[in-house]
């Protein structure tokens, strides 16, 4: 089930993207062909590449395009929309072809990550969504890979709900978190909606409601004696919360046969608070109970963490997951790159800039990706017209679209295309993966992405090169603006 079909989200669009509909039939251009593509221009955390998601909500929101009556009668108030305007939206049709790449794959500045081709008018309607749901949910599978990758194997869990910015974002969030890795979520919602494991235990208002430390997680243990993890900092760590968990244990669950699942640090110096926590429990003769960390972790702290030899089983991670605290803005943007002419032939657009990085890449394009042949690391990403014909094996030479004048030729190769087909003339022909199969895909393909470009500080820049015809293309535009 998907999180936004239970609501009709046509109207979830930029104003403007409904005053320019109504120029292009006002000026009868609405049907013209137009390609857009959706990329990105900075990776978020300055770091080496960024993870695609929210694919499963764009597609459950073209499938449910259509404009209600409300919708119309609200337009129609404004004054400012044609009537002819008006019935093409209460008859409307999506009948746009969308290419995109897949939910978990790793992606890189200023190559389309989603190209849509159709009718203008519907092509530029579904700018918003376009972004809004690609976007967010890529920003925190991003996060949620660095921070599951500074665990090093250890579970993490995310605990964001509560910090999210709207109820959508912690639900979707708790998604793109689970994409990137994480092992579940605090969010009961997203458990429903997307089988994705909820988790949770007790909070310090629980321990506070008893009389004492020890007749809380006595309490707790009774109820739930085969997944008994008790928070352990509500008063102190070592002089009390360790003591009195280890008590329980000894009094309540061992003689009911069950053993501890863990506690939980939520406050405090947890580097020394675990190594010390760890020791009591091993002496106790619990070294099977796990020590759970929280408390506005992120990827730099839990590295800092282990790196101190904390004794930490799993972590939690909230505000700075869900919301990337850190860089919370993914820079996605949708520019046309082609308009068909009077002979139905697609004729390459562009947009300047003073600065460079904001010009465009003009043409309906294709993304392949190179991967060598012995140990099938990723070495390159190659952006050609749509049209080439691009070798599935090398050699291929690839020269930097800047830097001109370097090149390198790739051999031992293979050459895949990256972008799948979603929807064809309007209808979705592409069969969704569940969140476990999209799970599995992220992590196996950042495991064939170079060390060097998984850094979190200063990593290698992954190449992404034009073909030379794509090059030219380019050029030859900039030259016809320049007079």
């Amino acid at each position: 089930m998907d999180w936004s079909n239970n609501r009709n989200l046509t109207m979830l669009v930029d104003f403007y993207e409904l005053t320019m509909g109504n120029g292009y039939i006002k000026e009868g251009v609405h049907e013209k062909r137009a390609v857009f593509d959706m990329f990105f221009r900075k990776i978020p955390d300055q770091a080496g590449f960024a993870i695609f998601a929210g694919l499963e909500q764009l597609v459950g929101y073209l499938k449910n395009l259509h404009f209600s009556e409300e919708d119309i009668n609200f337009l129609r108030g404004k004054n400012l929309f044609s009537e002819e305007f008006l019935d093409y939206l209460k008859n409307f049709r999506f009948s746009c072809n969308v290419w995109a790449m897949k939910e978990g794959t790793p992606i890189f500045p200023n190559e389309p990550v989603v190209i849509v081709e159709g009718p203008v008018i519907q092509a530029q309607l579904i700018e918003t969504m376009v972004l809004l749901s690609i976007n967010f949910q890529s920003l925190v599978t991003t996060k949620a890979s660095r921070i599951c990758r500074a665990a090093q194997g250890r579970p993490v869990m995310e605990f964001g709900s509560r910090r999210a910015q709207s109820y959508d974002a912690a639900v979707l969030g708790a998604r793109a978190a689970y994409i990137g890795g994480c092992s579940g979520t605090a969010c009961a919602i997203s458990d429903r909606e997307y089988k994705i494991p909820a988790l949770g235990t007790i909070a310090h208002s629980w321990v506070q409601m008893f009389p004492s430390e020890y007749d809380a997680f006595k309490a707790y243990a009774e109820t739930y004696p085969d997944s008994c993890t008790l928070l352990v900092d509500t008063y102190n760590v070592l002089k009390s919360g360790i003591p009195n968990a280890i008590k329980v244990f000894d009094n309540v669950l061992a003689p009911m046969g069950y053993r501890p699942k863990g506690v939980r640090i939520d406050s405090g110096d947890i580097a020394y608070l675990s190594k010390k926590a760890r020791k009591m429990l091993d002496a106790a003769g619990y070294p099977d109970c796990t020590i759970v960390a929280s408390n506005s972790l992120d990827e730099y702290l839990i590295r800092d963490l282990l790196l101190q030899g904390a004794k930490v089983d799993s972590f939690g991670v909230g505000e700075n997951l869900i919301t990337s605290k850190s860089d919370p803005v993914f820079g996605g943007v949708y520019k046309l790159v082609a308009v068909e002419d009077e002979n139905g032939v697609l004729q390459p657009r562009i947009k300047l800039s003073e600065t460079a990085e904001k010009i465009t890449t003009p043409n309906k394009k294709m993304v392949y990706r190179l991967y060598k042949k012995d140990d099938h690391e990723a070495v390159a990403d190659y952006i050609a017209m749509y049209d080439e014909k691009v070798p599935t094996e090398g050699p291929i030479t690839m020269f930097d679209p800047v830097n001109t004048w370097k090149s390198k030729t790739f051999t031992d190769v293979d050459i895949r295309p990256m972008l799948v087909e979603v929807f064809r003339d309007g209808e979705c022909v592409y069969d969704l993966p569940d969140i476990e199969e999209i799970k599995a895909y992220c992590k196996d393909q950042i495991d064939h992405l170079w060390e060097e470009v998984k850094r979190f500080e200063n990593p290698h820049r992954y190449y992404v090169d034009l073909s030379e015809k794509l090059w030219t293309s380019k050029h030859e535009l900039l030259k016809s603006f320049q007079g």
